[in-house]
């Protein structure tokens, strides 16, 4: 699971991109308990989702009239630069190079050769964020890929992810886990997607989940404020319950209630 351990590879960071940040935030405040902090005019719009103070994910306007909303998944990088070089090297694309910010960390920007936008954080003042895993927070990465294996190849160049083949029904679910880590310190997973799903138009992207109490009320009270369900509650046996949706600009992103041990 993930932890604010932050081991190089794992998560530590995500953002929104949104044409209309006041209506996100009005949006996850409702549905996930939310409260925004301003990062101060320097930042350009950019400021910091909350619960009861502590930072758990970030939004910001959308900066280029081509891109669309959606989340960012960031990775922990001990030096930018160099992951840049590897992700250029493993056939993917650097959509922004290396830069600081302020004295908080240094990023970059990535698309995968299957088409997947993903970011990178290396930390200096902010390590990444303060509570993961936890009722209302980021829990989980997964990665939905037009060619699974292509995307094994290109991360295990970049991260170095240690990988697990897991049966999912008639599918194979790759579970990730930073180098050295063990089975408790998976942070994500690879799944093909499937001719209808690509015939529908869906395309490679990473999609963060969020822990909620209940997935249904979070699925009903997300639907009222203009959300569209792409994937409804399900149970998965040892994972828990859990739902896909875009919210009302058209991010995608899911919610999940874990199983308890034993479950």
């Amino acid at each position: 699971m993930l932890s604010t351990a932050f081991t190089p590879g794992s998560p530590n960071w995500l953002d929104l991109a949104s044409p209309d940040t006041a209506a996100s935030a009005a949006f996850y405040g409702t549905v996930l308990g939310w409260t925004v902090a301003t990062a101060g005019p320097e930042a350009g719009g950019y400021g910091f989702f909350q619960q009861d103070g502590r930072t758990v994910a970030a939004l910001g306007p959308l900066t280029d009239h081509t891109a669309h909303p959606a989340w960012t998944i960031y990775f922990r990088t001990r030096d930018a630069d160099r992951t840049t070089a590897l992700v250029a090297a493993g056939g993917g694309t650097v959509r922004f190079t290396p830069f600081d910010v302020f004295s908080s960390g240094r990023m970059a920007g990535y698309r995968d050769p299957t088409g997947a936008d993903f970011a990178v954080w290396q930390p200096h003042d902010t390590r990444g964020l303060d509570a993961v895993t936890e009722q209302g927070t980021f829990c989980w990465a997964e990665c939905y890929s037009v060619d699974a294996e292509a995307a094994k190849t290109f991360y295990r160049t970049v991260f170095d992810w240690q990988e697990q083949d897991v049966p999912l029904g008639n599918v194979t679910y790759t579970v990730l886990t930073p180098a050295g880590g063990g089975t408790d310190d998976a942070h994500g997973g690879i799944m093909q997607l499937g001719p209808e799903q690509t015939a529908a138009g869906t395309t490679s992207h990473w999609l963060p989940y969020f822990e909620v109490a209940n997935v249904d009320a979070a699925l009903a009270l997300a639907g009222q404020l203009g959300a569209t369900v792409r994937i409804p509650a399900t149970d998965v046996h040892g994972v828990g319950r859990l739902a896909q949706l875009l919210d009302p600009h058209g991010a995608v992103f899911a919610v999940i209630t874990s199983a308890l041990p034993g479950e």
